[in-house]
């Protein structure tokens, strides 16, 4: 699950991400709320992390900004301020969870959780391309009737290219999307990964969805070539 953490506590924002990335989530991290709300609504995430005091722009902006752009990811309000006014503010500017400094980390991990599981109320639950299924929640793909087992970072990869479906996306927004924005290695690892997506969805069931588009990137279709 991809995570957009806007707070200018750097070293709590530091410790959270690290927790974060130990239980399997992407982290992309900003002090800024200008930067974040460009970010969020530049990129792809499952789920946002807001602080409510922030420079630029404070978390309720952000908020309000990202609904009227008509980004729907779930917003989780981080902040020390805990009058049941600036909660009311918050959900009434589309906010969708509430938590209180200090918390406790175990927490913040079961509501962010609970948020990706319930979605963003325009994104579909489970997504379909072709006779490819993936379901966020349980992390379960099925190509037909059969279940395929994907690692982490194939599954993140799917999940990219089944969000993109029919679109060209290239090497480096694949890195974006799937890797986080720290990433320094050798872009074609996603050439890599790639390979081993198809060993797993495509080549077993005769099918070339996932498309190479030279000197573009990759494209996910529903009506890819039989074998």
């Amino acid at each position: 699950m991809r995570v957009l953490m806007v707070e200018d506590e750097v070293r709590l924002a530091e410790t959270v991400r690290r927790g974060l990335v130990a239980e399997g989530f992407v982290v992309d991290v900003f002090h800024d709320g200008a930067e974040g709300l460009e970010h969020a609504r530049s990129r792809d995430y499952d789920v946002l992390i807001l602080d409510i005091m922030l420079p630029s722009l404070n978390g309720y902006d952000v908020c309000r900004g990202l609904r009227e752009s008509g980004v729907w990811t779930p917003v989780l309000m981080l902040t020390a301020k805990d009058g049941e006014y600036d909660q009311v503010d918050a959900f009434d500017l589309g906010a969708d969870d509430y938590l209180i400094k200090p918390f406790s980390f175990v927490v913040l991990v079961a509501r962010l959780r609970a948020l990706v599981r319930r979605g963003a109320p325009e994104r579909p639950t489970v997504l379909t391309v072709g006779d490819l299924m993936l379901d966020p929640a349980t992390r379960m793909v099925r190509r037909g009737a059969a279940e395929v087992d994907l690692t982490p970072r194939e599954f993140g990869l799917l999940h990219f290219l089944m969000r993109h479906s029919g679109q060209v996306v290239s090497k480096l927004e694949i890195l974006q999307g799937v890797w986080d924005l720290n990433y320094e290695g050798d872009e074609n690892v996603v050439e890599v990964y790639v390979g081993y997506l198809r060993r797993k969805v495509d080549q077993p069931f005769g099918q070339q969805s996932i498309q190479t588009v030279r000197g573009v990137g990759y494209r996910l279709s529903g009506q890819g070539a039989r074998q």
